[in-house]
């Protein structure tokens, strides 16, 4: 018995050690990660002759930074377009992608799995292929220098979403909208009413994925935004480094400032939506 516990206590201590091991190295890569929006909030605090100078803790601590990014630049314009394209974006792609991704999943037709195989190629294009093209055919209807671009094309649903939600309605039963359909229930109501409500998981990431996609995208506002009224925060974030950064007088605490306020949603989305976004990881491989 005293062998057996002694074997038992020795296994129980290097377990303890394997997890302190484990512990330690998640802790020091998630210092790596977040230590340089650590040192941007402190660099928002500093005076302009203090933002390089590696301290976390501000040696003079200052609110100047904030008041003056409001004054400098029409902050609360940008957040709003950024806003309004992030969420008619997120919204359309997600409504279309899960209509595209529930005929897959449900329906049995010839050549099924061929056109599925081509929407999945699609994501094989890299985007500098298709972005002459796009911006050819957007010119041509006069959205140029609009906010209308950098979300309508998601009218047309996404591949990757397109794959991660058909993965999801894969494991849901088909007794569900069968019974529905014998009941007199129409395709769309089947899909409204008993798809959608059970892909709530798998809806959710992709609502998450795509808000983080639009909030951050610099290279379609560049691309088709001209006036400062229509900047979206990544856009106007590239105005603010043309002016005050480089070829400017050097303002990095008014750049880093906007940088924190442009940040602090998207920090704010990932710890309301945490849960959520590893249930629909973990849903959406149910079945292949």
């Amino acid at each position: 018995m005293t062998a057996a516990a002694e074997v038992r206590a020795t296994a129980k201590r290097r377990r303890g050690i394997r997890r302190a091991l484990v512990f330690l190295a998640l802790g020091l890569c998630g210092l790596v990660f977040v230590y340089p929006f650590v040192w941007l909030i402190s660099a928002s605090f500093k005076p302009r002759g203090e933002v390089f100078d590696n301290r976390l803790i501000p040696q003079t601590f200052t609110f100047d930074n904030y008041v003056n990014a409001w004054q400098e630049a029409p902050l609360a314009l940008w957040l709003w377009n950024t806003l309004l394209v992030t969420a008619l974006a997120a919204i359309t792609v997600t409504l279309t992608s899960a209509m595209v991704a529930w005929g897959f999943a449900y329906y049995r037709f010839r050549g099924r799995g061929a056109l599925f195989a081509l929407v999945l190629a699609s994501m094989m294009l890299p985007g500098a292929v298709t972005m002459i093209p796009t911006f050819l055919i957007w010119n041509a209807l006069g959205q140029v220098g609009t906010l209308t671009p950098l979300w309508a094309g998601n009218l047309f649903g996404s591949a990757f979403y397109v794959f991660l939600l058909r993965q999801f309605f894969l494991g849901l039963p088909r007794d569900l909208p069968d019974a529905a359909r014998v009941d007199g229930a129409s395709h769309w109501r089947v899909f409204w009413n008993i798809a959608l409500p059970l892909a709530k998981p798998a809806l959710a990431i992709v609502l998450v994925f795509e808000v983080q996609a639009v909030w951050t995208d610099l290279m379609r506002s560049l691309i088709y935004l001209r006036d400062s009224d229509t900047f979206t925060i990544p856009r106007g974030l590239k105005s603010l480094v043309d002016a005050y950064g480089f070829g400017g007088e050097w303002h990095w605490e008014i750049i880093v400032t906007a940088s924190v306020i442009a940040t602090v949603p998207m920090i704010i989305l990932f710890f309301l939506a945490q849960r959520r976004i590893m249930d629909g990881i973990a849903a959406t491989g149910l079945k292949g």
